[in-house]
């Protein structure tokens, strides 16, 4: 029984789930559109809108909330200064005036070659 147990496996160790969350969270904000796995999407999904939370508080504050609210982003961004510099300077005043909901996942439909469900997960644009 998986009762309490949260989160998706994936299929890979902690230290590869954390990596392949980040790099997928960083294209995510590069490209502001990726195409993935069904599965892999919602294991991200979360960690990319509270990251542009953390910006949109940071950007609200002053100098030291903002500068706490950037490392703090950077650190979880695997320290890429040109994805935090725009996460903040960009992406987050998009969403200054809404509350959650920073992205949307449409579905595709099966993947060829072994039928995994396949998702396009998006930035809404405002």
């Amino acid at each position: 029984m998986r009762h309490g147990v949260a989160g998706y496996k994936l299929g890979r160790t902690s230290s590869q789930r954390k990596l392949l969350r980040v790099t997928q969270i960083r294209q995510l904000f590069e490209h502001e559109k990726i195409t993935t796995t069904q599965t892999k999407a919602y294991a991200m999904r979360n960690d990319a809108e509270k990251l542009i939370t953390i910006a949109k508080k940071g950007n609200q504050g002053d100098k030291v909330q903002k500068m706490n609210a950037a490392r703090l982003a950077a650190s979880r961004l695997g320290n890429d200064r040109e994805i935090t510099k725009k996460l903040f300077d960009d992406i987050a005043p998009r969403f200054e005036k809404r509350n959650g909901g920073y992205t949307r996942i449409t579905k595709l439909g099966p993947r060829k070659g072994d039928a995994a469900e396949m998702v396009v997960i998006e930035l809404v644009g405002e």
